[in-house]
C-alpha cells in the first residue's frame, strides 16, 4: 500500500507473471500489495488474444489502482485506454514509441522496452518516454539480474535523466544489485509471484533490503 510519501530510493515495480488464471493472479496481487511500497504494476499480454487480455486487465487494473499503484499495460494502447490504465509499455520500435508519446503522453505514461544495447536505449530515449526498461518479461529465471541489464542501467542512470526500470532475478535479494546501479526502479516478477513464494513476504523483503541498502537519490 502507498499511504505515505514514496521513499527516496529505488522502488519496486511488479510485473504480472505468465500462466496464472485471472482469479489466481488477482489473489497473488492482493497479497503482494499488502507487503509494502509498490510504485507500479506492468501487465504484459503474454500471447493472450485481445478479448482475453482486456478481460484480464479489467479485473486486475482496479485492484492495483485502489491500492495506489499505477498500472501499465504492455503492448496495446487501445486496451490501455479502454481499461483506464495509467500507462502503456511498448517494445515495437522508435516509430511506434514516438507516435504513442505524441498522441498519449498527456493522458498516460509511456514506457520503452526491447532494449539490448546502448544504441537501442539512446535511439528510444530520443522520443522522451517516461521510462526505459532493461530486461525481458518472463526471463527472470536465474537468481540474479542479467549482467547486461545491470551494465546498461549503470551507464544510463549516470548519463540520462529519464528513469529506468531494471528486471531483477528470481531471488528477491537481487534488488540490491539493481539499486546499486542507480536505477530508479527494480522490477520483480518470479521473486514475488513464483511457485511457492509468499507474495506479501516477497514485497516486504524487497522493501526492507532497499530501505537498508539502496542509495538515496538527491532531492
Amino acid at each position: 500500500m502507498n499511504e505515505q510519501a514514496p521513499p527516496n530510493r529505488c522502488r519496486v515495480v511488479l510485473i504480472a507473471p505468465p500462466g496464472h488464471s485471472p482469479a489466481n493472479l488477482e489473489t497473488k496481487l492482493r497479497q503482494a500489495l499488502e507487503g509494502g511500497d509498490v510504485a507500479s504494476l506492468i501487465l504484459p499480454e503474454y500471447g493472450l488474444g485481445e478479448a482475453a487480455f482486456q478481460s484480464l486487465a479489467e479485473r486486475i487494473v482496479p485492484v492495483a489502482q485502489q491500492a495506489g499503484v499505477a498500472v501499465v499495460i504492455a503492448g496495446d494502447t487501445r486496451i490501455a485506454g479502454r481499461v483506464k490504465a495509467d500507462g502503456v509499455h511498448l517494445e515495437s520500435g522508435k516509430e511506434a514509441l514516438a507516435d504513442a508519446v505524441d498522441r498519449l503522453s498527456d493522458r498516460m505514461m509511456i514506457g520503452a522496452g526491447g532494449i539490448k544495447t546502448r544504441d537501442d536505449a539512446l535511439e528510444l530515449g530520443e522520443t522522451r518516454p517516461d521510462y526505459v526498461f532493461f530486461g525481458r518479461f518472463g526471463y527472470d529465471r536465474t537468481p540474479g539480474p542479467h549482467p547486461r541489464n545491470l551494465a546498461l542501467a549503470g551507464w544510463w542512470a549516470e548519463m540520462i535523466e529519464i528513469p529506468c526500470i531494471v528486471l531483477a532475478g528470481s531471488d528477491v535479494e537481487s534488488v540490491e544489485a539493481v539499486a546499486n546501479t542507480g536505477a530508479e526502479f527494480v522490477a520483480l516478477s518470479s521473486a514475488v509471484f513464483g511457485e511457492g513464494v509468499d507474495a506479501k513476504e516477497g514485497v516486504a523483503r524487497a522493501n526492507s533490503l532497499l530501505d537498508q541498502k539502496a542509495p538515496r537519490f538527491n532531492d
